[in-house]
């Protein structure tokens, strides 16, 4: 298949992505993180997290020990669930369902990301690490300094040198392609950035600056940290500083001097590091080898800017709802994190404020972040933006509507109650649409940037969604909802009620907010 067709029924068509004799192997399923089989170097970390995440107070790099409360918050194992699955037959048989749960959401609760960290402190040994999510530990993969490597790896004029540490999201393509298939390759785009969402969100309460970066040597940095790049490949690269911000030297000035990939991993040796996954077998996954393939950079020439796009909104009209401004919120992004849940089922239809849906708006944008593909702040705006469709919301008549983040305003597209429209789009109604108040779309560019950033611009474009995904579910725990981030949406079907498919945007991820009722399950912290 196409790698253009593949992408464009991965969205519009998913049916055929599926083959058609497709079991899921519940048997089969692999941890829901990554072990090391040899015995390799450790360093445990305190399991004694704080409650609350403080700004440090001093611009001096942090302890191993802040770095380790850091990586919790972002990706550790945070919570152990029972659920009550019903067999919907009349004699209600009852089975239970357990899963590890973190602070970020996840297709399945199956967390295909891993993460690995460069660290540059004073008390741990310099080099490569793999964050040893069941055991809360860093496992020493490659010691040494790797600055310079890195340097020529990633944009130019970057400070590696300067930063303590250096973080690197990963994919392991089996670890939801075992109940996806091939659709696990939009899931594992959109986990990547929920995941890098909780990091810029986690390195901003504790005073960090950072810098994501989507373009690097794909190549030199899976060799760097040992990836088999038939399992696994490296998504996001991530420094991490406690200088005010990382800056670039000479960012607008072309490389004099191309590096390469292949030339890079001639540099340090072959790590033959062997993981295990549980799974006693594993099926081929062609088409996400072929794309990875295709979206990996061999030379620093690929790496590209995108000039600033202009922003500037259409004229106010009658059809506009004009929200106020109003004064910053702030929440305990802690506590916000312990409580945050997906409902499905347990929407329960309550009013919506006009002031708790303007507040949704802005703080869900009111945020910006380095990266390696513009020339502007990071304002994330400038390539997905926000639709939804809203009912029963305090002086807002029904309708789908698009938000204009310049004027604080909701554009209105159309007048009426589309619940049942929406519901009737879902290809698996976990979800009751009926019991929601605020049906969320994140929005961009149909060809998902390809024309700049070839095949790799898709899974960026998916990546800055989840960014934007992950800031909405904490905005709404913290003003009392719940959020649940939906894939299987007819895509076609709300292109057509937003207006936006002659305009070449689409739908990319389907988020229902809302008021919900507790569930009956058996959940405990992992926290001591």
């Amino acid at each position: 298949m196409e790698l253009d067709t593949f992408l464009h029924q991965l969205h519009f068509d998913t049916d055929k992505i599926f083959p058609p004799d497709w079991q899921v192997d519940w048997e089969g399923a692999p941890l829901p993180y990554k072990l090391y089989q040899e015995a390799l170097p450790e360093i445990a970390l305190t399991s004694e997290v704080p409650l609350t995440i403080k700004k440090r107070e001093n611009a001096l790099n942090p302890s191993l020990e802040e770095l380790g409360h850091f990586l919790w918050y972002v990706y550790g194992l945070t919570q152990y669930s029972q659920s009550i699955l019903l067999d919907g037959t009349e004699e209600k048989n009852v089975s239970f369902t357990q899963s590890l749960r973190r602070f970020v959401p996840s297709g399945g609760a199956l967390y295909p990301n891993e993460l690995y960290v460069y660290v540059n402190l004073d008390d741990a040994p310099k080099g490569i690490y793999h964050y040893d999510v069941a055991h809360h530990r860093l496992i020493l993969l490659r010691e040494g300094n790797y600055d310079f490597y890195l340097f020529r790896s990633l944009e130019n004029g970057l400070p590696i040198s300067d930063c303590f540490c250096t973080v690197f999201v990963s994919t392991v393509f089996w670890k939801n392609f075992y109940k996806y298939n091939n659709f696990s390759y939009r899931l594992q785009g959109l986990d990547a950035g929920v995941l890098i969402g909780q990091l810029l969100e986690v390195a901003n309460r504790m005073g960090f600056s950072t810098r994501v970066n989507y373009q690097f040597l794909d190549q030199s940095i899976n060799h760097l940290l040992g990836l088999s790049e038939q399992e696994e490949s490296v998504y996001a690269v991530i420094p991490l500083s406690m200088k005010p911000s990382i800056t670039c030297v000479d960012n607008d000035q072309k490389r004099e001097e191309m590096v390469s990939a292949s030339e890079l991993c001639r540099e340090v040796p072959v790590l033959n590091h062997v993981s295990y996954n549980r799974s006693k077998r594993v099926i081929d996954y062609p088409m996400l080898r072929k794309l990875n393939k295709a979206s990996m950079f061999e030379t620093t020439h690929s790496f590209v800017k995108i000039k600033k796009i202009s922003c500037e909104n259409p004229p106010l009209d009658r059809e506009m709802v004009l929200f106020p401004f109003t004064d910053c919120f702030s929440y305990d992004l802690a506590s916000v994190c312990r409580k945050r849940y997906s409902p499905d089922i347990d929407f329960m239809l309550g009013k919506v404020s006009q002031t708790q849906l303007s507040t949704l708006l802005k703080e869900t944008f009111s945020f910006s972040y380095q990266n390696d593909i513009d020339d502007t702040q990071g304002q994330v705006e400038t390539r997905v933006s926000l639709y939804g469709s809203f009912y029963n919301v305090e002086g807002i008549p029904n309708g789908a509507y698009s938000y204009e983040y310049g004027t604080h305003a909701l554009r209105r597209i159309t007048k009426g109650d589309y619940r049942e429209f929406l519901q009737s789009g879902l290809t698996m109604p976990n979800v009751n649409l009926y019991q929601v108040p605020l049906c969320f779309h994140v929005v961009g560019e149909k060809d998902h940037l390809k024309g700049i950033l070839g095949y790799r611009g898709y899974r960026i474009q998916q990546m800055e969604a989840g960014i934007l995904v992950q800031r909405l579910l904490l905005v709404s725990s913290a003003l009392g909802m719940g959020g649940h981030p939906l894939l299987g949406f007819d895509a076609n079907q709300c292109d057509d009620l937003y207006r936006i498919r002659s305009k070449g945007k689409t739908s990319l991820i389907q988020i229902p907010v809302g008021s919900y009722r507790p569930r009956a399950w058996l959940r405990g912290s992992l926290r001591s």
